[in-house]
């Protein structure tokens, strides 16, 4: 049996003709009796079908989240009565990405004490963050196949896609990167 390994909409390196293209459709080939397809083949736009082995994708890792957690740290530099406008007086958020209960992000206490209801919005914001993550890749994964997705349906996929692909490219090194002052 076959899955399809790469998605519409998706750039790919064909490596038969050695360029980029982007999957314009995904060909499962059917058998009766068979609740999966047998093989998969992409139509890249450029005159014929290709396998998956043909192609390969943009370099990505899969970004392990795990179980993020928001924690109050003990404000050391200001009293009771300073913060006392803050919405946890006393306390300031830090967010755990670690299960030691350590590792993670920390704001300052001067950008803090600018903004307290931003920052704690922000630090809400950060720990749900893999769960939408999760969202979205399964958003992704139940409409892989599907064609007549509504408009709306499409471009909410479409945006999903492309947060996958912001959060799971890794950055180029400075070695490879163009440079700043071709223009």
């Amino acid at each position: 049996m076959a899955k399809a390994i790469f998605h519409k909409h998706q750039r790919v390196f064909v490596q038969p003709v050695g360029t980029w293209a982007l999957v314009e459709h995904v060909k499962p080939q059917w058998v009766k009796d068979v609740e999966e397809p047998v093989r998969v083949f992409y139509d890249c736009g450029l005159g014929r079908d290709f396998t998956a082995d043909e192609l390969s994708a943009e370099h990505t890792e899969i970004v392990e989240t795990g179980h993020w957690r928001l924690l109050r740290a003990k404000n050391k530099w200001q009293s009771d009565e300073e913060c006392a406008r803050h919405p946890y007086p006393g306390t300031f958020p830090v967010i755990v990405t670690d299960s030691m209960d350590w590792g993670g992000w920390r704001v300052p206490a001067a950008e803090y004490d600018r903004d307290p209801g931003r920052i704690e919005a922000q630090a809400r914001l950060v720990v749900q963050s893999p769960r939408l993550l999760h969202m979205a890749e399964k958003l992704v994964e139940l409409t892989e196949e599907e064609t007549d997705l509504p408009a709306d349906w499409a471009e909410l996929v479409r945006q999903a896609r492309d947060i996958l692909q912001a959060v799971n490219t890794k950055p180029r090194s400075a070695a490879t990167a163009p440079s700043a002052k071709a223009a």
